[in-house]
């Protein structure tokens, strides 16, 4: 192990912009960049709860088309499922914040436009 590198990362929940996210050197320890990694982290779990609702292919498609179809949103879902796992295990509170955030607003959207009362429609005069 003499020519490895040492890696400095945080086992433990902590504060500030002190971070690694996802890639080297990101988001570099400035607050503008923290602060758009942390919009980054709630849009990323946000999408993945709206692609949850994705609407089911109709009957009258090709079978092996609306297979490959409903297996592609879950690959891209699955994937966005562990960007935001590999995001929060920077053990950063607020890129934890953010994720749980954006995951919850994404789960209240879908359910809540999901429950809403279709609008009656409109008589002709």
């Amino acid at each position: 192990m003499e020519g490895m590198p040492k890696m400095n990362m945080q086992m433990s929940f902590h504060w500030g912009n002190e971070a690694t996210i996802l890639f080297t050197g990101w988001p570099n320890q400035t607050t503008g960049m923290y602060i758009l990694a942390l919009f980054f982290v709630f849009v990323l779990a946000f999408a993945k709860e709206a692609l949850s609702v994705w609407p089911i292919i109709k009957q009258t498609t090709n079978p092996m088309v609306a297979g490959i179809a409903q297996a592609s949103v879950y690959s891209v879902r699955v994937g966005m499922g562990y960007l935001v796992m590999l995001a929060v295990m920077s053990f950063n509170v607020g890129i934890f914040i953010a994720a749980v955030a954006g995951h919850t607003f994404g789960d209240f959207v879908v359910k809540a436009s999901s429950l809403a009362p279709a609008k009656p429609s409109q008589p002709e005069v």
